[in-house]
């Protein structure tokens, strides 16, 4: 099986990348089933807080969140998938600022937007991140919980190849955006690890933001793509 993945991959990486077109319109049910689900998430990342993910249940969750047990298995399959709205927070952040970038110096605009994502600039980013580092630390001891990190992860790599390949330009290599892309994604998943094992604060030295940008330098040192 494995085998088989890297040869897909392999394939994968040599076809062009595809060019984004203009965003689709969020419909009002979409924006409701978007609440929704974060609502739930935040009623899961409370509950795991506070017990620990061995220690809280759907049932516990779906109560906490005010919905309904068969709508929480409308939208997650487990109660460890319940947070994974609240993990990809960031990510979709990250990704809105690409794309609202304009082409220029890849390496200074994936910086820039890594400075800007990780910022807090008030209660609710705080709080975000304050969600965050449990959520990670819980993953240590979850597997299915690690699980829905690394899919959060790879879903923002995947989404966030069209958006480098519109900064970099039509003649930009394939396979060189898929590194960018790859290596950008794991400059923040490290950085926020690496904070969440420790006390460091949210902003300063040691912050998820400089601790991204120093993996990011580290990652991309030398690609041709951001210019090094």
């Amino acid at each position: 099986m494995q085998i088989r993945r890297l040869r897909a991959y392999a394939c994968e990486v040599t076809q062009p990348v595809p060019q984004p077109g203009p965003p689709p319109k969020t419909s009002l049910t979409e924006r409701r089933k978007a609440a929704t689900q974060l609502d739930i998430a935040r009623a899961a990342a409370a509950l795991f807080a506070e017990h620990g993910p061995d220690g809280t249940t759907a049932e516990a969750i779906a109560r906490h969140a005010g919905v309904a047990l068969r709508t929480f298995y409308r939208y997650f399959r487990s109660k460890q998938d319940a947070v994974g709205p609240l993990l990809s927070g960031g990510a979709e952040r990250w990704r809105a600022l690409l794309e609202a970038a304009e082409p220029g110096s890849l390496a200074k605009t994936l910086e820039v937007a890594v400075r800007e994502a990780l910022a807090v600039p008030d209660a609710h980013a705080a709080e975000q991140f304050r969600w965050t580092r449990g959520l990670l630390r819980a993953a240590e001891h979850d597997a299915a919980l690690r699980a829905v990190w690394y899919r959060v992860n790879q879903d923002s790599e995947e989404r966030l190849l069209p958006v480098l390949a519109r900064l970099a330009g039509p003649g930009a290599d394939a396979l060189e955006v898929r590194l960018a892309a790859a290596a950008a994604t794991d400059a923040i998943r490290v950085a926020l690890e690496a904070w969440s094992a420790t006390d460091a604060p949210a902003t300063g030295p040691g912050s998820p933001a400089e601790l991204a940008v120093r993996c990011l330098r580290e990652l991309t040192g030398g690609m041709r793509l951001l210019g090094h």
